[in-house]
C-alpha cells in the first residue's frame, strides 16, 4: 500500500468525526421541517431521544464497517460480509434507533438462519425484500458507506465493488449502491487531493446510469437542501447533502467554515435531517480535515459502542493506513513517545494573566496538576492518555495543531487558533482550571498562552510574549504561528484580536 501524506492521513482523520458531528447534530431535529433561519445546535432530544452530542444509527453502522477493515478484513470478503451481519444485527437488538428497511432485513436473515446470522443470508433477504416490493432504495447504506473509501484509497476497482456489496446486504436497489460508489469516491477524492468534486465517480456507473446520474448532481446544485421533501430516500438524500455542501461554498471568516456550514445547511433542510447531514458530514471532513470540526462540537460527541470524537479519529486513521497509523506509527501507540524531544518534565506554569490556566509539557497531562478540571492538549497523544485522570472525556480537548511554520502542516491556522482561544474561554467561563500543553511548551502552548492574554486583556503581541517569557524563558511561536497572531485572529462570534500600528491589540 502507497503511504499517505501528512496532509492526507489529516484529511482521512476528518471523514467519521464529520460524519459523526452532521449525525448528532441533526439527532434533535430528525423528522421535523426545514429550519432555515435558524443555526442548529447539539442538542439532543429528537426521535432518540438523543443525549446532548450522541450521533445515531447512521454513524453507530459505520463504526462497524470501519472496524472490520482496521482489523485488516477485504469488506469483499464473506468474512468481512459474516462479521458486518453478526455486529449490526447484535446492535439493532439494543439500538433504539434502527432504520425501517434495516430492521426488517436483519430480522428476516436472522430468522432464516436460526440465530446464526450470515452476510449471505443477509445479502439474500435483502435480495428477495427487493424481489417483493421493489423499493430498498432507502438512504441507510449510504449513511454508513463512508469507511469504505478510507479502506480503497489506492484501489478504486477495490472501493466501487466494496461500496456496492457493503450497500447491497441492506439496500438492494441499485440507486443505493450507484449512490454508495459516487459518495465514496467523492470521499476518496477529497481525502487525497482536498477537492470536493461529486463527479469525479461518473465514469465508474454504465453510461444509462451516469446521465441519470449527472440529473440529479445538476438539480442539487441548482436547488436548496430544503427543497429535497423525500431525502429517506437515497437519491434525494444524496442530493440533499451534496446541495448543502454546493450552497455553502466561499461561505464564513475561514475556509475551514465551509464544513461547519455545510453539515449546518444539510441539518436545515429537515426531514431526515441527521442522515442528510452525516452524509454530508463525511465529504466535508474527507476535504477539510479533522482540525476543521470545531471544539465545541467534538467535546459533545460520543456515541455507540462507548466511543468518543477521539475515537472515532483514530479509527478512520487506522482504516486508511491498514492499521499501521502514520510515519511516528501514531494513534497505535497507548502512550505517545517523545523521548527525542529530550526532557519535558520541569515545564508548569501559571498563565501570568488567568491563574485559572496552567501551561505545560506533555507530562503535565500525565501527571495532572491538582485542581485542574479540563485540558487542552495541542500535541498528539497516545491510546490511554486522553482524556487525562480525573477529567471528564468532555473536557479534555485534543487539537489538530502541528509545530511546523509551512501553510502545508496547519491548513486552517487561523481558524485552529481562534477556536483554541474560544475553547479555553468556554472552559473558563463554565469555572474550570484548565491545562493548556503540547510537548515542551515551547511554541504551541506559548502561542496558546499568548492568544489568551491577547483576548482578556488587550494587550499586543510582543507585550504578550514579553510577559509570558518571565515565567517561561524559552516561549517562542514558530514563524508561522507568530503572523497569524500579528495578522490578528477572529474569535469565535466575530470579536478580532489584531494589532494596530503601535503593537496594540483591538478587540
Amino acid at each position: 500500500m502507497s503511504e499517505l501524506t501528512a496532509s492526507q492521513i489529516h484529511r482521512a482523520a476528518g471523514v467519521l468525526l464529520g460524519m459523526a458531528c452532521g449525525d448528532a447534530l441533526g439527532a434533535g431535529y430528525e423528522f421535523g421541517p426545514p429550519i432555515p433561519e435558524f443555526t442548529p445546535v447539539m442538542m439532543g432530544g429528537g426521535s432518540g431521544p438523543w443525549g446532548e452530542g450522541q450521533w445515531t444509527d447512521d454513524t453507530d453502522m459505520a463504526v462497524v464497517i470501519a472496524q472490520a477493515a482496521a482489523a485488516g478484513l477485504d469488506l469483499r470478503s464473506p468474512e468481512a460480509h459474516d462479521r458486518l451481519a453478526a455486529q449490526w444485527y447484535g446492535w439493532s437488538v439494543q439500538s433504539m434507533d434502527v432504520g425501517t428497511q434495516t430492521r426488517t432485513v436483519l430480522d428476516d436473515a436472522h430468522d432464516q438462519t436460526g440465530g446464526v446470522i450470515t452476510g449471505a443470508a443477509l445479502l439474500a433477504a435483502s435480495s428477495q425484500l427487493h424481489a417483493d416490493t421493489g423499493h430498498t432504495a432507502g438512504n441507510g447504506s449510504l449513511m454508513r458507506t463512508a469507511p469504505v473509501a478510507l479502506a480503497y484509497l489506492h484501489d478504486v476497482d477495490g472501493l466501487i465493488e466494496a461500496a456496492t456489496q457493503v450497500s447491497q446486504l441492506t439496500h438492494f436497489d441499485p440507486d443505493a449502491g450507484e449512490a454508495c460508489v459516487l459518495w465514496c469516491l467523492a470521499i476518496r477524492h477529497a481525502v487525497l487531493t482536498g477537492e470536493l468534486d461529486i463527479t469525479v465517480g461518473l465514469d465508474a456507473l454504465k453510461p444509462p446510469s451516469q446521465r441519470r446520474w449527472e440529473r440529479h448532481i445538476a438539480t442539487a446544485e441548482h436547488s436548496r437542501p430544503d427543497e429535497f421533501t423525500r431525502n429517506g430516500w437515497v437519491v434525494e438524500a444524496f442530493q440533499g447533502a451534496w446541495s448543502a455542501i454546493n450552497l455553502t461554498r466561499g461561505a464564513g471568516e475561514f475556509h475551514a467554515d465551509h464544513l461547519r456550514l455545510g453539515v449546518e445547511a444539510a441539518v436545515r433542510g429537515g426531514r431526515d435531517a441527521d442522515t442528510v447531514a452525516a452524509i454530508a458530514g463525511s465529504l466535508l471532513g474527507a476535504a477539510y480535515g479533522a482540525s476543521a470540526v470545531p471544539s465545541y462540537w467534538s467535546r459533545l460527541l460520543y456515541g455507540w459502542p462507548g466511543l468518543r470524537a477521539r475515537d472515532l479519529v483514530h479509527l478512520s486513521v487506522l482504516v486508511a493506513t491498514d492499521g499501521a497509523g502514520d510515519g511516528a506509527r501514531w494513534p497505535t501507540m497507548d502512550v505517545f513517545d517523545y523521548s527525542h524531544w529530550g526532557d519535558v518534565t520541569r515545564i508548569l506554569e501559571q498563565h501570568p494573566h488567568d491563574p485559572g490556566v496552567m501551561l505545560g509539557g506533555v507530562d503535565s497531562v500525565r501527571a495532572l496538576p491538582d485542581g485542574v478540571d479540563a485540558v487542552v492538549s495541542l500535541c498528539r497523544l497516545g491510546i490511554d492518555e486522553a482524556p487525562a485522570a480525573g477529567v471528564e472525556p468532555g473536557n479534555h480537548i485534543e487539537v489538530w495543531l502541528v509545530d511546523d511554520a509551512s501553510r502545508e502542516a496547519n491548513p486552517h491556522l487561523e481558524f485552529v487558533l481562534a477556536d483554541v482561544a474560544g475553547i479555553i474561554a468556554q472552559l473558563r467561563a463554565e469555572g474550570r482550571t484548565v491545562l493548556v500543553h503540547c510537548v515542551g511548551s515551547k511554541s504551541r502552548t506559548p502561542t496558546a498562552s499568548i492568544l489568551h492574554s491577547m483576548a482578556v486583556t488587550g494587550m499586543g503581541f510582543d507585550d504578550a510574549l514579553a510577559e509570558l517569557r518571565v515565567a517561561v524563558p524559552t516561549a517562542q511561536p514558530n514563524a508561522g504561528f507568530e503572523a497569524a497572531l500579528r495578522a490578528g485572529i477572529l474569535l469565535p462570534g466575530g470579536a478580532p484580536i489584531a494589532n494596530d500600528d503601535n503593537g496594540d491589540a483591538d478587540v
